[in-house]
């Protein structure tokens, strides 16, 4: 069994995890915003990868995301180390989320790669699910590594249950119309968006909305935490649908946790 543990962790760790995007998320949208693409209809999920030649990765790419999170080998993984610090600027609504950018500083460090944190987004419902489980909220920590073009992402569950005060103040800010950016004069710890149990699963994936850009590092931290109904209903009503893409296969991909 160890043997297998150590096999399974070196062809792991020997997948490539570089990233041809410039930008995560918002100026991918940016580039390609000749192609549109959506949550819903012929813009969906299941046709992007016909959108453009850009998307076609997005119905070919053999390490997509989201996933069903099953784990394959429970390994003894080194803890996600988090420095964050760097203010919040500002809160955009780009017509597919609601994304909070933060200023240079911040970072993590995973199995000795440093990356940065460049800004934050939610999903309704959660993108990845944890053994068949679907969550109503899902947020996303994009990281970039310093001059180079390899992301890593940190997923974070959340249940229905009490208010978040952190999502108070960001959904106080959070811009109704599409395109529509708010400049954030006030501290929020989005430390807080973290649950203090940081165990985590990790995989290889990619980008969740097109081009759908594969070799991203994804953690998954196991621990959810909570939102209140209202403050699911009220992303909900400003995005006036769902922002989840739909689970992809697994493949050959290996889950450790």
């Amino acid at each position: 069994m160890k043997k297998s543990l150590l096999v399974a962790s070196a062809v792991f760790l020997g997948l490539s995890l570089s990233a041809q995007a410039k930008q995560p998320h918002e100026a991918e949208a940016t580039k390609h915003k000749a192609a549109h693409w959506g949550y819903e209809g012929e813009a969906g999920p299941e046709h992007w990868g016909e959108l453009s030649d850009k998307f076609k990765l997005c119905s070919t790419g053999k390490n997509q995301s989201p996933i069903d999170i099953k784990s394959d080998f429970d390994v003894d993984l080194p803890a996600i180390k988090f420095d964050y610090g760097a203010k919040a600027t500002r809160v955009i609504n780009n017509g597919h989320t609601i994304q909070v950018d933060i200023a240079p500083g911040s970072k993590i460090e995973s199995d000795g790669k440093v990356f940065e944190l460049k800004q934050f987004h939610f999903h309704t419902p959660s993108e990845n699910k944890i053994n068949g489980k679907s969550f109503p909220l899902e947020a996303h920590f994009v990281h970039r590594m310093p001059n180079e073009n390899t992301f890593g992402v940190v997923g974070v569950m959340f249940e229905e249950g009490e208010a978040n005060p952190v999502l108070d103040q960001i959904w106080s800010k959070m811009p109704t119309k599409a395109g529509d950016k708010v400049a954030l004069d006030q501290s929020i710890d989005y430390t807080k968006l973290l649950p203090e149990d940081k165990d985590y699963y990790r995989f290889n994936g990619s980008f969740t909305t097109p081009p759908c850009t594969e070799g991203v590092y994804w953690h998954v931290l196991k621990k959810p935490l909570t939102a209140s109904k209202a403050q699911i209903e009220k992303f909900l009503k400003v995005m006036h649908h769902p922002n989840n893409r739909n689970i992809q296969d697994v493949d050959a991909r290996i889950i450790v946790d």
